[in-house]
């Protein structure tokens, strides 16, 4: 699969991954991870605990489908070196655990993302994601696409998904783009849609339900109202640590339980406005990760910085006020770990 990631992301699942692979897979859907990329102190990656995270993310939060390099993952602060060398490794240590693989692969330069994207076929992926270059950058969909295409034609049959970020300046339309979107690149089978505009979510399900693509929203604290239009599942950053609360809305909305459903919703809207007034973003998600699991994300890789001992204990506070973890998911050697 290839994804074009960002604010709103386009997504191609075949019905195969590779020449390599003799049986189907499964279509992606419900919850994905987009994986955080664990550090050392001094910056480096600690490929040593993956392995671990793997395991959390699938006995303890019960999710088994990951987006791995993207923004959470700090993907675009490594070198192209370091994220074939993150790639691989979640794809070793998530062989016969893990459901789906998807790597991000954009980069500044489409040479990088073809050369990323050759790479995640090569170690077994299960797809890729693309957003398109963002400095000098295409301005609308008629270059967009042709891009993308390039990036999408070296992963040999991984599945594709396409996105757009609206703060680089690439503000199409997930509607627009989806418009003829498979005459240009046969493998496109989903949308991964990152925004608030649930128009152009709702038009995207709407105007290709004959289809059967995959629809993956990337809201995390407007994800019910997405499934009342029509996701199919969603890829976030909160899925590392609430995947457990998260599943269990989603459970909630398949038996028709729509007053707990909107329950578990709001508790997970009350932690998230939370952490947003206080100041949200990769820094906090590793120091919360860290917290909930007592897997060692370390500190963020500069210009960002490391999040405050402030935030995480607030963080700890509202979690367990929340009743959203148990009081021994938070242990206090996980706030030390911080």
């Amino acid at each position: 699969m290839t994804v074009l990631e960002g604010e709103n992301s386009l997504v191609c699942f075949p019905d195969f991954v590779s020449s390599s692979m003799a049986s189907p897979k499964k279509k992606l859907q419900g919850l994905v991870a987009a994986t955080i990329t664990p550090m050392t102190e001094h910056g480096e990656i600690n490929f040593s605990v993956i392995g671990q995270y793997v395991d959390y993310l699938v006995e303890v939060q019960g999710v088994k489908n990951i987006f791995v390099n993207g923004t959470t993952g700090e993907g675009l602060s490594l070198s192209i070196s370091e994220r074939c060398q993150v790639a691989e490794e979640w794809v070793t240590k998530g062989r016969n655990k893990l459901d789906q693989i998807v790597i991000h692969v954009g980069a500044l330069s489409l040479k990088e993302s073809q050369e990323l994207a050759q790479h995640a076929a090569k170690i077994g992926a299960d797809g890729i994601a693309v957003i398109a270059p963002f400095f000098l950058k295409p301005w609308n969909k008629a270059a967009q696409i042709p891009a993308v295409a390039q990036v999408q034609s070296l992963a040999q049959k991984l599945p594709f998904a396409a996105g757009i970020r609206q703060y680089a300046g690439l503000a199409v339309r997930a509607e627009e783009l989806l418009d003829g979107i498979q005459d240009k690149i046969p493998t496109f089978q989903g949308l991964k849609f990152s925004d608030t505009d649930l128009l152009d979510f709702g038009q995207c399900v709407d105007q290709n339900h004959q289809r059967q693509f995959a629809f993956l929203f990337g809201v995390d604290e407007q994800l019910l109202s997405a499934l009342v239009m029509g996701a199919t599942g969603a890829v976030g950053s909160t899925y590392n640590y609430l995947g457990r609360k998260t599943n269990q809305m989603l459970e909630a909305f398949e038996r028709k339980d729509f007053s707990s459903a909107l329950n578990h919703q709001f508790c997970i809207q009350r932690f998230i406005n939370f952490v947003v007034k206080l100041g949200f973003g990769v820094s906090q998600t590793k120091a919360i990760m860290t917290l909930v699991s007592g897997i060692p994300m370390g500190p963020p890789r500069l210009p960002l910085q490391k999040a405050s001992r402030e935030f995480t204990d607030n963080a700890k506070a509202k979690l367990k006020s929340l009743d959203v973890l148990s009081f021994t998911d938070l242990k206090d050697g996980n706030l030390e770990a911080c």
